[in-house]
């Protein structure tokens, strides 16, 4: 059976904004994944891991924090259920100090959550105003090859994907290593009318 294709179109960031003030009801028919892959939620598995860490030298520099700052280290594994292998691997990071306001999110049985971050930075008031995403590609390491069920030679695509709020601030952050024989990234750019 040939692996199940995802498409990461820039356009999601919208999307997904679009959805933060809409009824749970209809927030939780369709995320993120159901989205890149046109698959349903009933055909995927959703695993998430939550883990209290510090900032390190890298991440305190990103947030403008300093290091040691108490982050939420989020795990992301999704997968079609027909496949073993996830479409990603994701990890993100939120400081606690901005979502302490809603114990909630800092519970992984609350995941997958109605609506994504975007929605659960919004139940503490923090509405985001850009997404910047770096993606370089690599060779990956034997971990990656092996979870991600990677054919011989096929890269990674490492995206670094930066949430700033509507005040400038860096209110997550998210590694996400995509298997290169799988992932098409797609970067739509609307220009201004003159």
């Amino acid at each position: 059976m040939p692996r199940t294709p995802a498409v990461r179109d820039s356009r999601r960031h919208q999307w997904e904004k679009n959805r933060v003030r809409r009824p749970r009801s209809e927030r939780a028919g369709r995320g993120a994944t159901e989205h890149d892959t046109g698959l349903e939620c009933s055909d995927l598995v959703f695993h998430a891991e939550y883990d209290n860490t510090d900032a390190s030298e890298e991440l305190a520099e990103v947030f403008g924090v300093p290091v040691g700052t108490p982050l939420l280290k989020r795990s992301y594994r999704t997968r079609r259920a027909a496949e073993s292998a996830p479409f990603s691997l994701i990890t993100s990071y939120l400081r606690r100090d901005l979502i302490a306001a809603n114990p909630d999110l800092l519970d992984p049985a609350g995941e997958p959550w109605p609506g994504g971050t975007q929605h659960q930075l919004h139940t503490v008031g923090i509405e985001v105003d850009r997404v910047e995403e770096r993606v370089t590609a690599r060779p990956p390491t034997p971990a990656e090859a092996r979870e991600l069920e990677l054919p011989a030679g096929a890269p990674v695509l490492v995206l670094c994907k930066t949430s700033y709020d509507i005040h400038d601030r860096v209110v997550e952050v998210s590694l996400v290593t995509l298997p290169g024989d799988r992932t098409e990234l797609l970067f739509t750019t609307h220009l201004e009318r003159w």
